[in-house]
């Protein structure tokens, strides 16, 4: 298997698992400020800070009402984490790795970017846009399961498996960084009524709720629900099983030279994070320091496995062999 396949699949995985977050987030955000009412401080501008792309909507748009954000984060072909751009990306890495997936995966990538195509143009039209949403996040769940029914569990798919985990870990922590925001002693009164809303309204960002409630068996609260998301080793979406997940993936690929260790130090960093009464101050702490290290593990795979070598004289890229 050349390197530059298992970039491609290890990419695919990563902008496949994006497009289904972004059309996660802004689908629950919707339904969210419909439960609360107006003067409440939770606007359309906390989905521009999850993804850090204040300063590139900024220099787009002046104010970060409904229409401005769900462009933005929609249709911007201009903006390389729109959902739009995230599924241009997986169709076009797809495509150049045919002969290492099942047929059906690709027809799946391809009829959803031609979906979003023909209708990105009415989003603008809540219940249009709804509709979208919800047609692509069953696009993503079922191209992740013709991938694990139908591919054989090999290095090929062991790429995609960690491109996946790495991208969702990392949502995982921006989406819990709006958990600050419920932290924040400055909050206004209005705000601390809805708090439980809140929360539960992370849990769905995550699709969490029910498990949730089956394993932590009490009211919803800030504390439980920050441990849940993180340390957590059986919820799919946690950060602490899709650690765990990495770490199985990169254990089992060949060449993996020190990345087994650099993962079990990852694990004990997140086991040992302890968020019981921390403040919003704190917590971001705690989430940016998280989020560097797992773009530290991504450019450790990618020099790993990832990096080739041009021949300049010839213009020629020589790969090298991962397995």
């Amino acid at each position: 298997m050349l390197s530059r396949s298992a970039e491609r699949l290890y990419w695919l995985a990563r902008y496949i698992e994006r497009t289904e977050n972004i059309a996660r987030l802004v689908s629950v955000h919707m339904n969210l400020l419909m439960d609360l009412p107006i003067g409440v401080e939770m606007g359309w501008q906390q989905l521009i800070h999850i993804n850090a792309a204040d300063q590139e909507f900024y220099e787009k748009y002046k104010s970060a009402n409904e229409r401005n954000v769900t462009r933005f984060l929609l249709s911007d072909e201009s903006y390389m984490g729109s959902l739009f751009s995230s599924l241009s990306a997986a169709r076009e890495n797809i495509r150049t790795s045919r002969d290492l997936l099942p047929d059906e995966a690709w027809e799946q990538v391809n009829e959803m970017y031609l979906f979003v195509k023909n209708h990105v143009d009415s989003i603008h039209n809540r219940s249009n846009r709804a509709a979208l949403l919800k047609e692509i996040l069953k696009g993503c769940q079922r191209f992740t399961g013709l991938l694990s029914g139908y591919m054989s569990h090999n290095n090929p798919y062991r790429f995609i498996r960690l491109g996946k985990n790495i991208e969702r870990a990392d949502m995982t922590s921006r989406i819990l960084d709006l958990a600050s925001l419920l932290l924040s002693e400055s909050r206004s009164d209005d705000m601390r009524q809805y708090d439980t809303i809140l929360w539960v309204n992370i849990l769905k960002s995550l699709n969490a709720q029910l498990m949730y409630r089956q394993h932590v068996r009490s009211s919803v609260n800030g504390d439980d629900v920050l441990n849940f998301l993180l340390l957590n080793t059986n919820l799919p979406r946690s950060v602490g099983c899709c650690v765990a997940d990495i770490a199985e993936s990169i254990n089992e690929l060949p060449n993996n030279d020190g990345l087994p260790g650099e993962l079990v130090k990852l694990n004990a960093y997140v086991q040992a994070i302890n968020t019981e009464g921390t403040t919003q101050a704190q917590l971001r702490a705690i989430l940016d320091d998280l989020q560097n290290k797992l773009g530290e593990l991504h450019g450790k795979i990618s020099d790993n496995w990832f990096l080739y070598i041009a021949d300049q004289s010839s213009s020629q890229v020589q790969t090298s062999e991962v397995a």
